[in-house]
């Protein structure tokens, strides 16, 4: 994925709770972005049939939902979610879910993301959870889990990207949540990286919401992180 362009790797969080305000989000943003994330709190608030209005847009959607349920449940949501447009969706990376969410997705040009460990926990999170290790021991054993299961890429903290680059396939994309550029709030989140060092790291996308779409000027926050990772 390295002929990728900075645009093609930004993917900018619609995390908002109605339909016209991540509109609005997008007309501001205009031509700088053109990858976008649809999560819980707009997909249900009305906002999933914007991931059919976005493609139509020539616009990608990462539909984030994180699905984990027997595999039937899975695989039946994978198509539904295939048929929408999206260009990526998630489940969590248990293999049972993973391998139905592939067989559903085969042929479809849906990439599905094996969520490993999400960037809000830590290693006493992860322990209080009742796993041994730590979080990179977990993140590793997912990332394993996932190139086997023949998905098209995992989420993971940037944090943890040199460790799990080499176990994907070349053709994995390595999704990263909690980036944070120079001077921004971590916010809720435990395991942040700044854009440049995410790429230089391994990462495939990255995927920022709050230092965007909270911002005064946030076309002028897209465009600096953009900067960020063409300078990377």
């Amino acid at each position: 994925m390295s002929e990728l362009s900075p645009r093609d790797r930004l993917i900018v969080g619609l995390d908002v709770s109605s339909r016209a305000e991540a509109e609005a989000i997008v007309v501001e943003l205009g031509d700088a972005v053109g990858f976008y994330k649809i999560g819980y709190q707009l997909g249900f608030a009305g906002g999933l049939p914007l991931v059919g209005e976005l493609a139509r847009m020539g616009k990608k959607v990462f539909l984030d939902l994180k699905l984990l349920d027997i595999a039937n449940t899975v695989e039946k949501g994978v198509e539904s979610i295939a048929g929408l447009g999206a260009a990526m969706t998630t489940v969590h990376a248990y293999p049972q879910a993973m391998r139905a969410a592939a067989r559903a997705a085969q042929g479809t040009g849906l990439v599905v993301l094996g969520v490993t460990v999400l960037t809000s926990l830590a290693d006493e999170d992860i322990r209080e959870a009742g796993y041994g290790g730590g979080v990179s021991d977990l993140v590793e054993l997912r990332a394993r889990q996932a190139a086997e299961a023949g998905i098209g890429g995992i989420v993971a903290s940037a944090q943890e990207a040199p460790l799990v680059r080499p176990l994907l396939r070349p053709d994995m994309a390595l999704v990263t949540p909690g980036i944070r550029p120079a001077g921004a709030q971590a916010g809720d989140q435990k395991r942040v990286v700044a854009p440049a060092e995410a790429l230089r790291g391994g990462a495939s996308h990255l995927v920022v919401a709050r230092p965007i779409i909270a911002a005064p000027d946030r076309l002028g926050a897209a465009r600096a992180i953009l900067a960020e990772m063409q300078a990377a």
